[in-house]
């Protein structure tokens, strides 16, 4: 059987040169986020990182984590604005590396769209080198997969994977968490990458309001509040966790699933922590979700970080040195409570996310 005449890749869908002129679009940013470790030319088939880097350490272990930013996207596309849903991407792998205790040392990044627009491409990936930058980590790779007939012309979706590396000796986790470590809240820019699926359908379905509406509440539109960028703490984490001082033991990263179950998985089975929530008060965003949907309070924060994005669990005596680094670094931060041995009588809010731990419980009401 003869093929078609005329039939090309292009008029599959696929544009491969528009795909090229992306890539040449993008290259003077990633060439921004790299470090000394990174090896080769942009464009090659695979990144290069040099694994010597790490010989100063005695036991290097490797940590590594992948994720994407779910429907936050849809609010990105919707609003035309690409260039800070990257920053988003990375946030969510780095920060879950730095709970470890490891430092970040390069990202891959996967964007899966229906048609290449070389122009919005290259915003996306801007975003992700920035935030690379601000971890400083090396933006090694990426690839861009053209899909006509599976998404729409407009439609995208990004993914990330993230390695980092950390002393053996110097790994965080529950199993440093004792009774009478006390907890330290940093406060979220906003609503991060998680519970979009949530806030849109309450206030972009449910309320049918405009993301272009002017928001008393949030002093700006609703959009301009819905794609806020994810805070990035990476630096900030390794800050106070390579300082004696602190005495860090755990981080939490208030990812999806809320504070409580964030929470606990850094704790051990036996410990508890009583969050007190007189002790901040959360965005207005979060307050107006839970007021224009009727959304109970403990749904929020089942779904929410409710204006805590990083958890530190530090030893007793470490606290004011903890709290001195992160205002040094612009991160507001606050104690929210102290861990203790649970009793038969605590509860927890919701289970550890993931598995075992310890036992969780937000008590009070918020600051005003």
């Amino acid at each position: 059987m003869t093929n078609p005449s005329g039939v090309t890749y292009a008029a599959a869908g696929v544009d491969t040169a528009a795909g090229e002129r992306a890539v040449e679009l993008m290259k003077a940013s990633v060439a921004k986020a790299t470090r000394p470790e990174a090896v080769g030319a942009f464009g090659g088939f695979a990144g290069l990182f040099d694994a010597s880097a790490i010989a100063k350490y005695r036991r290097p272990l490797l940590a590594t984590s992948t994720d994407g930013v779910g429907t936050k996207v849809a609010v990105a596309q919707a609003m035309d604005k690409h260039d800070t849903i990257g920053i988003d991407l990375v946030a969510m792998v780095v920060d879950d590396l730095v709970v470890t205790g490891a430092e970040p040392l390069f990202m891959t990044d996967y964007i899966a769209t229906g048609k290449v627009v070389p122009e919005r491409i290259a915003a996306i990936v801007t975003g992700i080198a920035n935030g690379c930058i601000q971890a400083g980590c090396a933006l090694l790779g990426g690839e861009t997969a053209e899909h006509p007939g599976l998404l729409d012309p407009d439609e995208y979706d990004v993914a990330g994977a993230g390695t980092a590396v950390v002393e053996a000796d110097d790994v965080l986790g529950p199993d440093r968490v004792q009774p009478g470590d006390v907890a330290i809240a940093m406060r979220a820019s906003g609503l991060h990458s998680n519970g979009y699926s949530l806030a849109r359908h309450v206030l972009l379905t449910h309320a049918g309001w405009a993301l272009d509406r002017e928001v008393p509440e949030l002093q700006r539109t609703l959009g301009e509040e819905l794609l806020e960028p994810t805070k990035i703490y990476t630096q900030d984490c390794l800050a106070i966790a390579r300082d004696p001082a602190t005495q860090v033991k755990a981080f939490s990263h208030i990812t999806g699933g809320g504070l409580a179950a964030n929470i606990a998985r850094v704790l051990p089975t036996g410990l508890h922590l009583d969050v007190a929530r007189d002790t901040w008060t959360p965005q207005p965003v979060f307050t107006l979700v839970g007021a224009v949907g009727g959304v109970e309070t403990a749904e929020l924060e089942r779904t929410f970080n409710m204006g805590i994005g990083m958890l530190a669990i530090v030893g007793p005596t470490g606290v004011q040195a903890t709290l001195k680094t992160l205002e040094s670094r612009g991160i507001e931060s606050w104690v929210c409570g102290e861990v203790r041995g649970a009793t038969d009588d605590d509860e927890s809010d919701s289970p550890a996310k993931g598995g075992d731990g310890g036992s969780v419980r937000l008590r009070g009401s918020y600051g005003g």
